[in-house]
């Protein structure tokens, strides 16, 4: 008989320290336990994938419901897509999110439009996507793309992005049961660099809804996935700088009251706690690894410009990577990095 990690935790254990990738092989795990007609499917996931999300499934769960794919993400989407329809939970593995874009047709023209298309007689919400996003230090312009912006504007796609192990599983379980197919994207850059307390039993985070990790009264950020840490290096800059930036943060605005928010969801995203947010502080900032151009982060500003323009006391400000395709090397140039959000809060500030 097969085991799985699971099998040999502490008794009555609720919370267990788990990485990223152990979360979310513990919420696949979960799906297929509780469901028979889930499966896991991708390049490489036969072995637990490069990521290691997928270990030990295949020996749980054996090799019908487990199992790896050619390397062509337009066949995984389509073949996905066909579960989906014949009423199967498909959990499908894109092995980078930049490579989402060779499924791109199957995911916005079947995937979401499935439903629409059919009068409600048939659809692929079943369907979730899984797939690693966001800089990875080394990945270049291939491995290492921020994709959210071009799956926002999708009609009948959520779209979830989990900033570390908790809302990996959260997330991860949500979108499998999701009514609607989703696409989960994960920052691979969290897969080995934060372990939290996850719980062990079935648990799931509400799809469209926002995450507020500090309360402020001066200033809204708003981020989602990995810059989230960012901003929270940014915000102790802020208030504690280092000898080298002090004559940049005046003792004025060091005490500056900031309100940190995790979007969570990228579609459908939380406009009443995001807009509810500026109207208390009349400042805010959007950080994300995508560019500023037609952006998740474009979208929201909109959106508070509309909803909230009486009670801004400063324009939006939107920082982000550049215009340019993702860089081989000088990532730290590219993404928004702590003394660039600093220098967003203080020219927001004092506006």
């Amino acid at each position: 008989m097969s085991h799985s990690y699971l099998d040999f935790l502490p008794p009555h254990c609720t919370h267990f320290p788990f990485s990223s990738p152990r979360a979310i092989c513990n919420a696949q795990a979960l799906a297929l336990a509780s469901d028979e007609t889930a499966v896991v499917l991708g390049e490489d996931i036969a072995f637990g994938g490069v990521f290691r999300a997928a270990a030990g499934l295949r020996e749980q769960f054996g090799e019908e419901r487990v199992f790896n794919t050619p390397l062509c993400e337009q066949g995984i989407a389509g073949f996905s897509i066909g579960l989906a329809a014949m009423g199967h939970r498909a959990i499908a593995e894109i092995q980078f999110a930049d490579y989402l874009f060779p499924a791109f047709d199957q995911i916005v023209n079947e995937a979401a439009k499935l439903r629409y298309r059919s009068g409600s007689q048939t659809n692929a919400g079943g369907l979730t996507i899984r797939t690693p996003c966001q800089a990875v230090g080394h990945g270049g312009l291939y491995h290492s793309q921020s994709i959210e912006q071009f799956l926002l504007p999708v009609p009948g796609l959520n779209v979830v992005m989990p900033r570390g192990p908790i809302t990996a599983k959260g997330l991860l379980l949500a979108a499998i049961r999701s009514p609607d197919p989703t696409i989960v994207l994960e920052p691979k850059t969290l897969y080995r660099s934060s372990v939290e307390e996850v719980p062990t039993g079935d648990y799931s985070i509400a799809i469209g809804r926002a995450d507020v990790l500090r309360k402020g009264s001066d200033i809204t950020l708003i981020s989602w996935g990995a810059p989230l840490y960012t901003c929270l290096e940014a915000m102790d800059l802020l208030r504690n700088p280092p000898e080298k930036l002090q004559h940049l943060v005046p003792s004025s605005l060091r005490e500056a009251s900031v309100e940190l928010i995790d979007l969570q969801t990228i579609s459908p995203w939380d406009r009443r706690t995001v807009v509810e947010s500026v109207k208390k502080t009349g400042r805010c900032i959007i950080v994300s690894e995508a560019p500023v151009t037609g952006s998740v982060s474009s979208e929201v500003a909109s959106v508070i410009q509309k909803e909230a323009f009486l009670r801004l006391e400063a324009p939006v400000l939107c920082l982000g990577g550049w215009d340019t395709p993702f860089p081989h090397i000088g990532e730290t140039f590219y993404k928004p990095n702590a003394v660039r959000i600093l220098e967003g809060i203080l020219e927001t500030m004092r506006f």
